[in-house]
């Protein structure tokens, strides 16, 4: 039974972490979920716009200029500045605590907590009822939080764990796939970050269609707050993963 169990922890410390990133693959797969159910809030019920997804954002900034239906021209540019606050916002972080990646990763989920929050709080208010202002102020308040996410995945530089664009995720996937002929744990983890975003879409979809945007806020919140509270955990034990790769 022992031998069992190892066994089975074997396979998940194969899939999420190494000795180079230690936990951190792990929590970053964990902020990878919540980046599916914040994005099926903002595309949902915010009024077709992405607020972790700056690339697909842009292109609804082109096409709510078009006069296409359906496309908000505000919240659009509302998520754009948002995340580009953000971003600087976790460059700042860097810059202060990137020497020490657990602390890096602890303060900045700290930081997004409290946007993430502050959307749920306006959400809850309204009783998802958002007037089209309302809609605009969540929408930026939740793109700094991803902002920030971005900015510190980044710094953390776990490969293929942006935790927000998966374009270079797939492409990998598949190329490395043909050209290997066989699986490894560098396409496994891929394929893992593909499902966990996939996993949180589903999850955010359904609350935001089945209950409402509210119930789909808290249970991001919720994720978040996990990940943070793993975070700090993660700085009380000095380690070699915790200091950048020169």
């Amino acid at each position: 039974m022992t031998i069992a169990v190892a066994a089975r922890h074997s396979r998940i410390g194969w899939l999420t972490a190494d000795a180079a990133h230690g936990p951190l693959p792990a929590l970053l797969v964990g902020l990878t979920v919540l980046t599916g159910v914040v994005d099926a809030v903002s595309i949902l019920s915010l009024g077709r716009v992405f607020v972790a997804n700056m690339t697909g954002n842009v292109v609804f900034v082109g096409f709510a200029l078009a006069g296409a239906p359906g496309f908000a021209l505000a919240a659009s540019l509302a998520a754009l500045a948002g995340f580009l606050v953000g971003a600087r916002a976790g460059g700042w972080l860097i810059g202060r605590v990137g020497r020490d990646r657990a602390r890096l990763l602890m303060v900045g989920c700290g930081m997004e907590l409290v946007f993430v929050a502050t959307a749920l709080t306006i959400t809850a208010a309204s009783c998802s009822a958002l007037s089209a202002g309302g809609r605009d102020v969540v929408a930026a308040v939740l793109a700094v939080g991803m902002g920030i996410q971005n900015a510190v995945a980044r710094g953390l530089a776990v490969p293929d764990l942006t935790t927000t664009v998966l374009t270079m995720t797939l492409t990998g996937l598949a190329a490395d796939t043909a050209a290997r002929g066989k699986p490894n744990a560098t396409l496994a983890r891929r394929l893992l970050t593909v499902l966990a975003m996939l996993a949180g879409a589903v999850a955010g979809a359904e609350l935001v269609l089945n209950a409402s945007a509210t119930a789909a806020l808290a249970l991001g919140t919720g994720l978040l707050t996990v990940v943070t509270v793993a975070a700090v955990i993660t700085t009380r034990h000095p380690a070699p993963w915790r200091t950048p790769a020169a």
